[in-house]
């Protein structure tokens, strides 16, 4: 099982570039000299906002290959009572974990429940800081032909969002549900590796 982790900015390159047209030739097998977890070395601190899609289709978790879309994270906002706000670290629950937990494991890069890339216009819109998903964030098979990770892609390399990989939600969920709150206080706090293109993290939910 992929533990959670943390993409730094320079994680992702496409057509030789990173994020804001840094050269992809920076990163090299000695690591990264630009765009480096090392941006975040004294933590990542804000809002965070839970929206749990499963709970909005009333479903223990998306099957592996479906999709969340823009119109799916409206709604979970209106079916919260919560609305995500510019600067917020947006957390994405997909039930990942819990069907592999219970269903038990599969070849989940072949396979796993994600965001439409589409649903990024969302995120650039309302201006997040941060994505965190208990999946890949990435809908396997990809939605796009020829870009194997489209999110990662448009999160990344264009908005330049730090992403966060496979966190686990299924202690926070009820917690919300019986707060009747689904914004916290979320702290991150990743690894000081200088030149990595990312970090194990496990971040703090705080009610």
């Amino acid at each position: 099982m992929t533990p959670s982790h943390l993409d730094a900015l320079c994680h992702v390159v496409f057509d030789g570039t990173l994020y804001g047209g840094v050269p992809a030739s920076t990163v090299t097998a000695a690591g990264a000299t630009d765009l480096s977890v090392d941006l975040v070395r004294n933590g990542i601190v804000g809002r965070g906002v839970l929206l749990d899609i499963p709970r909005l289709r009333g479903v223990p978790w998306l099957e592996p290959g479906d999709h969340v879309t823009a119109d799916d994270l409206r709604a979970a906002e209106a079916a919260q009572g919560v609305r995500v706000h510019a600067g917020d670290i947006l957390l994405v629950r997909v039930g990942h974990r819990r069907r592999r937990e219970e269903a038990g494991p599969w070849d989940a890069s072949r396979s796993r429940a994600g965001l439409h890339p589409a649903a990024m216009e969302f995120l650039a819109e309302r201006r997040v800081a941060v994505l965190g998903s208990d999946g890949n964030n990435d809908t396997a098979p990809s939605l796009t032909e020829g870009v194997d990770f489209p999110v990662h892609v448009l999160g990344i390399h264009a908005l330049g969002l730090h992403f966060m990989d496979y966190l686990r939600f299924e202690d926070l969920v009820p917690l919300c549900e019986e707060a009747d709150r689904w914004s916290f206080l979320c702290v991150v706090a990743p690894l000081r590796l200088p030149a990595a293109t990312g970090s194990p993290v496990n971040p703090i939910a705080i009610l």
